[in-house]
């Protein structure tokens, strides 16, 4: 498939197990990749090299500092001259029982925020104006059912999330019609996460789904997909992949 022929593609935090669907999604329509790494460059450098195509680019670019998110964009322009494609991915938790109000203390909290909203808001903001140039562009942001049912790792968490799909639609307007926002928002993905949870809690989120199962990284990687390149018509809104499991 070549739907994505000679576009450029951005995937933050794309080493983790989601980001790596992703990117391996993207590359097998075509895209040229750049995955984008805080600390791990070993993750992201497996994960480029198990893409199909080539030409891709792994870069350090924290989310959360400004000036790599500046040094990043003008890497982009100099390699490739464009910028097609932003999937917000990276992101940070903590479990911690909703109703125990120390188990966050501020410095989690700001952290949480810093990274899961600010640093998509930061990526947006400094990619903007290689998104605006050609025929425009397209960011997707990974988010959460926990924004919508208050039910997640922890408060601060679900928050962050609630903020980002929030973020979605004001973008969506303000940038429109140059740039499409989007938010794809999964319930629980069986991935690096959720294998450290006891698997009698997995197996009760399963047991809740309507469609019997947790996500794969693979079924978010797909609704990434269909965004970008079916949904051409779709601008701030929110696409769930939870298997039904707010009916549950």
């Amino acid at each position: 498939m070549t739907e994505l022929q000679g576009r450029v593609a951005v995937v933050t935090g794309g080493g983790g197990g989601i980001g790596r669907a992703i990117c391996r999604r993207l590359a097998a329509a075509g895209a040229q990749l750049v995955i984008t790494y805080n600390r791990d460059q070993s993750k992201a450098r497996a994960a480029a090299n198990a893409l199909a195509g080539g030409n891709h680019l792994i870069i350090g670019a924290p989310v959360d500092d400004a000036g790599a998110q500046a040094k990043l964009a003008g890497a982009i322009a100099e390699k490739y001259g464009r910028l097609d494609i932003l999937v917000n991915n990276a992101g940070i938790t903590k479990a911690a029982p909703h109703a125990d109000l120390e188990a966050l203390d501020d410095e989690t909290i700001d952290q949480i925020f810093r990274v899961n909203w600010r640093g998509a808001f930061a990526s947006i903001r400094a990619l903007r104006p290689l998104l605006e140039a050609d025929d425009g562009g397209v960011v997707i942001n990974i988010s959460s059912i926990a924004g919508r049912t208050g039910v997640g790792s922890n408060v601060a968490y679900c928050a962050s999330k609630a903020a980002m799909d929030s973020m979605t639609r004001s973008l969506a307007r303000a940038l429109a019609p140059q740039i499409r926002v989007l938010s794809v928002s999964p319930g629980w993905v069986n991935g690096e996460y959720a294998r450290r949870m006891p698997r009698a809690l997995i197996a009760e989120q399963e047991d809740k789904t309507p469609l019997g199962r947790i996500a794969e990284a693979e079924d978010v990687a797909e609704a990434v997909y269909a965004a970008i390149a079916q949904l051409r018509f779709s601008t701030g809104d929110i696409i769930p992949v939870d298997g039904g499991r707010p009916l549950g």
